[in-house]
């Protein structure tokens, strides 16, 4: 075979008959324009895992307090921190496993088993009739979901280059949107026989059970998607057995790229081995920042939706749960909006780390206002509090989008799904941590409302501003290092 016919040869890519990735690959190739349907099949799958995650916050205080193991009403955050916690200390024992399993058994499994695993435990959670039973429920809702690892690698598999940062930017929406549709929709429909006394009877289901219902409709939910995910297709390149032109167009390759002495001995060297992941600082730079900004998130989370139920002489809001769904309800429409229209163009303009730099930035001053907000009354409270709410749920999403960014492309694909399951693994810790210290923090600050220094709730949002400030330094060289191909 003449020289020039051995190049076009090598240089027509190859596809394998029987694997996935490749049938994708080539699907990819074809396509043209926005990949609308695919981009909706990842947001409800991200979606549907993400509701159960927050939706308990709002009605977490009332829960807690018929379980009656609080003794004092300043001690109810205490327990609800441990509550929120579980979930994510879940994830921490279980999440390098299953990134490990999506790289070798592929994507499309883990993605199924974990939109059930929420069908399954979410559900039961909403039946729980003590504190232990809340725990173990939601421990098991975080073990035996590993999903939202291997989506990240999926969602930049799925696309043509030119979509990929859309593709991890919807998984990120998706993820922030169901942080604040879930607690919206356990605002509104928990304890729906006091609510809606019509509807529901205080000795039917509903009325025994106060807070199954939001976790009920979060589980249908999950249970229509986890249908759909199985014509979800499979990305992972699974070549097994390959055909004897693929062994020749390979040496092929490889004699005209190497020297000589290089082929002796590629001979008897076989596949190259991977990368160490740990020692990939691109990668482990990032996920730490990750990390910082996770923890906090989570304690917000937790603290905001605490904090406005809790009573005013406590230094709080005395909202309902409706109020505030009512309030995650606006913040989730704007954040759809900003992460749709604005988020890409920023990213392109300014890049990944700096958009995470701005907005750890802007986000001090705005936690800073929190209390004094808790002064106000009427419309000035609602529109201050809607105002703050929806410029810190874009500030947390833009921050985190950007950082799966950068993670991302700091791996090649055969190590994507281990690389996301060790970022998952170290957010989970940092994330189990930020319920527990978050309620533990407030539940200290209610009972020291007169202090000398940072009196209550100004404790909170000072130590919150504290992480952030952290998460804001990690975002400099010589810390936070990109990968340059």
């Amino acid at each position: 075979m003449a020289v020039n016919d051995q190049t076009e040869v090598l240089l027509k890519k190859h596809y394998y008959e029987n694997c996935p990735g490749c049938k994708v690959d080539k699907l990819k190739e074809s396509q043209r324009g926005l990949p609308i349907r695919e981009l909706v099949s990842i947001w409800i799958v991200v979606l549907s895992t993400a509701l159960p995650i927050s939706s308990l916050f709002p009605f977490l205080y009332f829960m807690i307090r018929d379980f009656h193991i609080a003794k004092r009403e300043e001690d109810i955050g205490y327990y609800a921190g441990y509550v929120g916690s579980s979930l994510m200390f879940g994830r921490v024992l279980t999440s390098l496993f299953w990134g490990i399993v999506a790289d070798r058994y592929g994507r499309k499994p883990v993605i199924v088993i974990g939109i059930i695993t929420v069908v399954i435990f979410n559900t039961l959670f909403g039946l729980s009739v003590n504190f232990w039973m809340a725990i173990a429920t939601r421990f098991l809702l975080g073990s035996l979901n590993g999903l939202l690892g291997p989506i990240r690698a999926y969602a930049t598999e799925l696309f043509r280059e030119e979509y990929q940062a859309l593709g991890i930017t919807t998984v990120s929406t998706a993820w922030g949107i169901g942080l604040i549709i879930g607690p919206a929709l356990g605002g509104y429909l928990a304890q729906p026989a006091e609510k809606f006394p019509s509807i529901f009877s205080k000795e039917s289901v509903f009325g025994r059970f106060p807070y199954f219902l939001p976790c009920l409709a979060i589980s249908i939910f999950a249970l229509v998607v986890s249908i759909a995910s199985f014509w979800l297709p499979e990305t992972l390149h699974m070549h097994h057995g390959s055909s004897e032109l693929d062994e020749s167009c390979k040496d092929m390759e490889t004699a005209s790229l190497e020297s000589p002495t290089k082929n002796k001995s590629h001979k008897f060297e076989g596949k190259a081995p991977k990368k160490c992941l740990i020692r990939n600082w691109p990668l482990m730079s990032s996920i730490i920042a990750y990390c910082v900004f996770s923890l906090h998130d989570m304690a917000y989370t937790e603290i905001f939706s605490l904090w406005a139920v809790s009573p005013r002489r406590l230094g709080g809001l005395s909202y309902t749960t409706e109020d505030v769904g009512t309030v995650l309800s606006i913040s989730g429409a704007g954040l759809i909006v900003f992460q749709t229209c604005l988020f890409p163009h920023l990213t392109r303009l300014l890049g990944p780390v700096v958009v995470a730099r701005i907005g750890g930035v802007l986000s001090i001053p705005l936690l800073s206002s929190y209390p004094f907000i808790a002064m106000l009354t009427g419309l000035s409270l609602s529109t201050a509090l809607n105002c703050a709410s929806i410029a810190k749920n874009v500030i947390s999403v833009s921050i985190v989008t950007s950082l799966f960014i950068l993670q991302n492309k700091a791996v090649d694909q055969d190590q994507r799904g281990a690389a996301n399951g060790i970022a998952m693994t170290a957010m989970s810790l940092s994330k189990a941590f930020g319920p527990a210290g978050g309620g533990t923090i407030f539940s200290w600050a209610q009972k020291h409302q007169d202090a000398a220094f940072l009196p209550g709730n100004h404790m909170v949002f000072f130590t919150l501003n504290m992480v952030e400030a952290i998460g804001v330094l990690m975002t400099f060289k010589p810390f936070l290092v990109e990968r340059r191909n």
